[in-house]
């Protein structure tokens, strides 16, 4: 029900948008393509062995994406030329990796997910070979994700892992805390970026609240039908009070929650948003125990990925990226191939 009422909402936002045309191509490519990833994941997984065969293909990709990662960190990445980095704010900060990824902040989100759905398995597997295995990747991955320097992806998988350890595992607290004052120490770069945050002098988070504030006021401007699908870009420049250029096209609000109301209402928003929690909710109250440990430790670490995709939603619309949302869409069919599992 949430997603066909999403659906609907974003359907009908087409109908208000400056440029319908536009928005509806978008919605029906767009919209399409992810509730069609959800169907064929949910209709056509069906064995363990299915599961398996997903998961193995996962883990593939992954790879081939840290190595990319990896080589991007070796041989550098120029950023002189990309709007990624306040160079008045962080002169020092001349690299920022994104492996196969549109940008460093989307790559960053995927990291978050893969550590997470890697600590889902750490947590659930009993033998030690795998174990240390998937230890060595979730350093690799956090590596990476250091190297990127999204502040919003580093500062999720912190708290995750820091209530992870607090509710179920210490020695993964203690972990965090050894691993993350080490980078940190050791990185001058990165201790400067996450210490700078929250500063006035940081223009990205400055731009940030100026959009937020913008597109607050376009959603009690336009609360039922929202301003159409995939139409931020057309309609920010009359609530724009910060940038106020016109050579510059900013495509979304940098938060998930305001920009999925904002674009097509209140009420498919709250759909939106009650089918990723409740997806979520899912995952991380499940009382079941299946059969299989690999089982129990992907459904742990797909709560724990959606997670980390709603705290990072709050500062970066990281779904804004096609292959995020239709990972989000994915995961989230997994979610419930494995509920309807029997254990």
């Amino acid at each position: 029900m949430p997603i066909t009422v999403f659906a609907v909402c974003g359907l009908a936002s087409v109908a208000v948008s400056p440029d319908p045309a536009f928005s509806f191509y978008n919605y029906y490519n767009l919209v399409c393509v992810y509730i069609i990833t959800y169907i064929m994941i949910t209709q056509n997984i069906r064995s363990n062995d299915d599961i398996k065969k997903l998961v193995k293909a996962l883990a593939y990709s992954a790879v081939l994406v840290l190595a990319y990662g990896l080589y991007q960190v070796v041989f550098g990445i120029d950023t002189a030329d990309m709007k990624w980095v306040d160079g008045n704010a962080f002169p020092e900060l001349k690299k920022r990796i994104f492996s196969t990824w549109e940008n460093p902040n989307i790559f960053a989100a995927y990291l978050d997910i893969l550590i997470c759905i890697l600590l889902g398995f750490f947590a659930k597997l009993d033998d030690r070979k795998n174990r240390q295995i998937i230890g060595a990747f979730i350093i690799v991955a956090a590596f990476c994700l250091a190297m990127t320097y999204a502040r919003g992806a580093c500062l999720a998988i912190a708290v995750i892992l820091a209530g992870y350890g607090i509710l179920k595992d210490k020695r993964i607290l203690l972990a965090l805390v050894a691993v993350g004052a080490a980078a940190l120490a050791l990185d001058p770069v990165l201790m400067e970026r996450m210490t700078n945050m929250f500063s006035v002098a940081d223009t990205s988070s400055e731009m940030r609240v100026a959009m937020w504030e913008s597109t607050v006021q376009m959603i009690m401007d336009h609360p039922v039908l929202g301003i159409g699908w995939g139409a931020y870009w057309m309609v920010y420049p009359a609530y724009d009070t910060y940038i106020v250029d016109g050579s510059v096209t900013l495509v979304h609000a940098h938060n998930i929650y305001l920009n999925y109301i904002c674009e097509v209402g209140i009420l498919g928003g709250i759909a939106y948003f009650t089918w990723l929690f409740g997806s979520m909710l899912v995952a991380l109250t499940t009382d079941r125990i299946y059969n299989t440990p690999m089982l129990n430790g992907l459904m742990l670490g797909l709560g724990l990925a959606l997670v980390s995709v709603a705290l990072n939603g709050i500062t970066d619309d990281v779904l804004f990226n096609i292959p995020s949302s239709m990972l989000l869409w994915m995961l989230c069919g997994l979610i419930v191939v494995l509920d309807q599992r029997d254990c």
